[in-house]
């Protein structure tokens, strides 16, 4: 009898399946990070803002800035104001000279074309002819108009002029060179406001005075020398070295007053409302140029 659930001899049984590796777990919510939204740029700036510290720091940044720009300005400003005034003083008196501006901003002065409080120093060397002369010199009140033929004017010149006793002496040998030749001394006299040109063959006893806002010198006596330069030609010889010095001076300088000194003699010159000197045409000045 068959067994209806014999398989047939050449059937071959199946393999056993293979087994698969189990799948990987499935990510749940809980175990997936949330993103970070990308800040917008206006979110960033929102809150920069809403800091009170980020907002202290972009107020001293600023301010820093603009006061690094006030003072850049006004540095150069003051440079350029500074190498007008000492090229054209030195130019005037054949000298080196150091300027100085008062607190006021020169920006401001300069925005206005008026300045003021400037203050000018000679090194002492001479004063044109006259050697071992100092000025100091402060002006105030100086309207630029920036036009050549009318540069500008000075509202109020002083100036304190210091001449030693030895640049006297100097002075006189070299540029009188009738009296020069005499003189190999000179000694100040405060007591009586009297200078003395002093030589080999005797002594000239002269005064200084302001009159009609000129400076004279006039001979007051004559030692020894008088043999040799009598009054009549030793007077006009000081006078013509005086007007020499000062006839030319600019802006209608005029002296106000003379003091002889232990070490030499110290006189006040003024000036008020003057016009500056053209820099261009027939009058003009070479020292203005540029104004």
């Amino acid at each position: 009898m068959t067994d209806p659930w014999a398989r047939p001899a050449d059937e071959v049984p199946p393999h056993p399946p293979v087994p698969q590796p189990p799948p990987p777990p499935q990510p749940t919510a809980e175990s997936i990070p949330e993103a970070m939204p990308e800040p917008e740029p206006r979110s960033k700036l929102k809150r920069f803002f809403r800091d009170p510290l980020s907002i202290v720091l972009v107020v001293v940044i600023v301010a820093a800035l603009v006061v690094a720009g006030v003072i850049g300005t006004e540095l150069v400003a003051r440079r350029i104001a500074d190498s007008t005034v000492t090229r054209v003083t030195s130019c005037v008196v054949q000298d080196n000279v150091e300027v100085s501006f008062g607190p006021r901003p020169v920006v401001l002065q300069y925005l206005s074309d008026n300045y003021n409080n400037i203050t000018v120093t000679t090194g002492g060397e001479r004063i044109r002819e006259a050697e071992g002369m100092k000025a100091e010199i402060v002006i105030n009140d100086v309207r630029v108009t920036n036009n050549p033929a009318a540069p500008g004017t000075v509202g109020a010149l002083d100036a304190k002029i210091t001449w030693s006793a030895d640049g006297i002496k100097r002075t006189i040998q070299n540029a009188i060179p009738l009296i020069g030749s005499f003189v190999n001394g000179v000694t100040t006299n405060p007591s009586d406001g009297t200078i003395e040109l002093q030589g080999m063959l005797g002594s000239i006893v002269t005064k200084p005075e302001v009159r009609n806002n000129e400076l004279t010198l006039t001979v007051e006596a004559l030692t020894g020398l008088g043999f040799v330069l009598p009054r009549e030609t030793v007077q006009p010889a000081l006078d013509a070295f005086l007007k020499q010095m000062t006839e030319n001076y600019p802006l209608g300088i005029k002296a106000d007053s003379v003091e002889v000194t232990d070490s030499g003699v110290i006189a006040k010159f003024f000036t008020r409302n003057a016009t500056m000197p053209a820099s261009t045409g027939q009058n003009s000045d070479p020292c203005f140029a540029g104004l």
